[in-house]
């Protein structure tokens, strides 16, 4: 990506007591004067985010302190006792789309990126540490007041929200209803051609749906929507994939039964989206 160095200086210049991003340089020195105390405890650390029984979520692993410029994140919710084979809807796709879809925006642009995701919920502490959270299956959230309200906090601080697969009316109404109590005073608007979203690096005028694994797609939910809600400056800061799986093409970019190009596509959409969230 010619020209285009995206970094934690840069983004603190784009959210001055926003964000809280430590530069790179700082974020080693850190490290090494915390590594010698923290040996002993790595020796009994599992790498990854570990899922435990009880539902808690553990980003266990030393790699994935904040070491690198962009991190995938994905979004843990409350949702209305929806699980697909025993887990959250938020869990869909994982940790495969976010395996492939790092490697794919390490091959594509300049970003140092985590080999890891993370895992957050709304009320973690770290959650400002992160300026681009990915939720999937928002159909099936859930945001009480509190949440909202910090969900609120995060996205006018400088935080990019991109939300994904989930298809229909009512799966649309489940999720403006949670949407709503963060910002009941900005309307939800189709993204205009002219979006600098759609132009930051690839130019993505063609609005093809890009599929989910299943059928869901073909049934109330067979025309896509790129939506989103932008701040007083005109910034997008929530970008909504409505009735199409940006997740199931990255999960599947390895797979022979999955179109190529629609794979494709979804990474060029995926690296717009990171590329947008840590310029603007």
């Amino acid at each position: 990506m010619e020209g285009i160095l995206i970094n934690s200086v840069r983004l603190r210049q784009h959210f001055p007591g926003g964000i809280n991003i430590l530069p790179l340089t700082q974020k080693i020195a850190i490290k090494k004067c915390l590594l010698a105390s923290v040996a002993l405890i790595a020796l009994f650390l599992g790498s990854g985010c570990l899922i435990r029984a009880s539902g808690q979520i553990s980003n266990s692993s030393i790699e994935n302190r904040l070491e690198a410029e962009f991190y995938f994140t994905r979004l843990a919710y409350s949702d209305a006792g929806y699980r697909r084979r025993g887990r959250g809807a938020w869990l869909t796709d994982y940790p495969e789309a976010e395996i492939h879809l790092l490697q794919g925006l390490k091959r594509l642009t300049q970003l140092d990126t985590g080999a890891q995701g993370r895992i957050l919920s709304i009320m973690d502490a770290e959650l400002m540490d992160y300026p681009w959270l990915y939720a999937v299956e928002v159909g099936q959230w859930y945001l009480s007041d509190e949440e909202a309200a910090r969900l609120r906090e995060y996205l006018l601080r400088g935080g990019f929200l991109m939300v994904d697969d989930f298809w229909g009316s009512y799966e649309w109404a489940v999720f403006v209803q949670s949407m709503q109590r963060a910002f009941p005073d900005r309307p939800i608007l189709e993204i205009d051609d002219n979006d600098p979203l759609l132009h930051v690096l690839y130019d993505l005028d063609q609005r093809t749906q890009i599929p989910g694994r299943g059928d869901r797609w073909q049934a109330d939910g067979d025309t896509p929507h790129w939506r989103g809600i932008y701040d007083d400056e005109g910034r997008l800061i929530v970008a909504i994939n409505f009735n199409m799986d940006m997740g199931d093409a990255w999960e599947h970019a390895d797979d022979p039964w999955y179109p190529e190009p629609m794979t494709a596509l979804a990474y060029r959409f995926a690296v717009n989206y990171v590329v947008y969230s840590m310029t603007h």
